[in-house]
């Protein structure tokens, strides 16, 4: 559970970098963004060795069903997600639809995961996410987009839902398969 922890208070302290401590950030210059891309790629690897090798602890036994609920709400996630890239009409509805299609993911997670490290890593994620649209709210005041169209809501669903086949087949090719069976 150590690598998995690690992995997310530094995909946590990663994002968060900029907004806790902007002048230290701005001192790094254009270099930061660099360094920030390195300390997500390495948190995201601790994170998947963490959970992979975590003992399972089971807190509740999802019913099936769930499985079908967790699918649907993928397919939105990855949606939602890809909405503000494509500048579509739901764009100027959500001020953060990156944020949002992440939320609705760590949900989706934990909806059908019940076991103490799924719950550290999607519900710090959530928790992350969270937190980030707070302090992203409180920076500055939203301006909606003005230049939308459904045609970007048709180019999110698209990309969403090739998306959603591609992590299937790296759930699957893991072992896991999203689908059942």
């Amino acid at each position: 559970m150590i690598l998995l922890i690690l992995g997310l208070a530094l995909w946590v302290g990663a994002h968060l970098f900029k907004r806790v401590a902007p002048g230290p950030r701005e001192r790094l210059g254009s270099g930061g963004k660099g360094l920030v891309a390195l300390l997500l790629v390495v948190s995201v690897v601790l994170m998947v060795l963490g959970y992979r090798a975590a003992d399972f602890v089971p807190l509740w036994e999802p019913p099936g069903f769930l499985r079908h609920i967790n699918n649907l709400a993928m397919v939105l996630a990855f949606y939602v997600y890809g909405v503000g890239a494509t500048k579509g009409l739901l764009s100027a509805r959500i001020r953060h639809p990156q944020l949002t299609g992440f939320k609705i993911w760590a949900v989706a997670h934990l909806l059908v995961n019940g076991d103490l490290a799924s719950v550290i890593l999607f519900g710090g994620l959530l928790a992350w996410a969270v937190v980030e649209v707070i302090v992203l709210n409180r920076a500055a005041p939203w301006v909606r987009p003005t230049e939308v169209s459904a045609k970007g809501d048709i180019k999110a669903l698209l990309i969403g839902l090739i998306l959603m086949a591609i992590a299937a087949s790296i759930h699957i090719w893991l072992g896991v398969n999203p689908f059942g069976g």
